[in-house]
């Protein structure tokens, strides 16, 4: 579901991301008045906290199962190998455990994760002498994140306009409902290089707030938002051609 939404904002080319809905968002809304969103939200995690902390095994699966993924791609920028990335997503998982009656809340419990992650996919990468800062690999890209022949020349009539604009997608949201689209998705999000890839994910699947993600990425806030520029571009670029294709 998260995957799908952020295939919406990606192609529908979105300026402000929405929150994405996680295992927890099928629960019902109490009866009553309406309750302002993040109150809701910190209810859920609230309530999701307690379980963890009484032992409930079927609420650390489902956390499990929603961050083990991102987390890999995360920890995999830092380390050298698959293996390494899965040890250090796995002491994560433990560390978080043993700190369940520590955390105090000053931030979200995902955010809390990514954290930990961060501090000991760094800590491993040094050790591992691969550990680079994300600042020094995100100018690397030069490529356009759009390609030029898409824009008028200096000796047409609007130069730098948009000589073939974006075409709008009829009813994004249905299209992307099917497998076949989402493995599209899900391609194009993997051949991103590797610092666009993880700020993709943590911005558009995870959910994670701008600020968040350059504190975990080493990032300063102009990178960040030209890596997601070109991130989203790429992935729109490809699955508008799929989408073309398939027409």
């Amino acid at each position: 579901m998260a995957l799908q939404a952020a295939a919406v904002l990606v192609v529908c080319g979105a300026v402000t991301l929405r929150r994405l809905a996680g295992p927890m968002s099928a629960m019902p809304h109490p009866a009553g008045p309406a309750v302002p969103r993040g109150a809701l939200d910190a209810e859920r995690e609230a309530r999701l906290l307690a379980d963890l902390r009484s032992g409930d095994e079927a609420a650390f699966a489902a956390l499990v199962r929603r961050h083990h993924a991102a987390m890999k791609r995360v920890a995999r920028l830092y380390v050298a190998t698959d293996a390494i990335a899965e040890e250090v997503v796995q002491e994560t998982w433990l560390a978080a455990i043993a700190g369940l009656e520590r955390f105090e809340q000053r931030a979200s419990l995902k955010t809390w994760l990514f954290h930990i992650l961060a501090n000991k996919a760094k800590t491993r990468g040094a050790r591992e002498r691969r550990s680079v800062p994300f600042a020094s690999l995100a100018p690397a890209d030069g490529e356009p994140s759009v390609a030029p022949e898409r824009f008028q020349g200096a000796h047409d009539a609007w130069p730098g306009h948009w000589a073939v604009p974006p075409r709008p997608w009829e009813d994004p949201e249905r299209r992307l409902q099917s497998l076949e689209a989402r493995e599209q998705l899900r391609a194009a999000i993997g051949a991103l290089p590797e610092v666009q890839q993880a700020v993709l994910t943590l911005r558009d699947v995870e959910g994670l707030e701008a600020e968040e993600v350059c504190e975990l990425l080493d990032l300063s806030d102009g990178n960040q938002r030209v890596i997601l520029h070109r991130a989203r571009a790429r992935v729109r670029a490809k699955l508008e051609r799929w989408f073309e294709e398939a027409s």
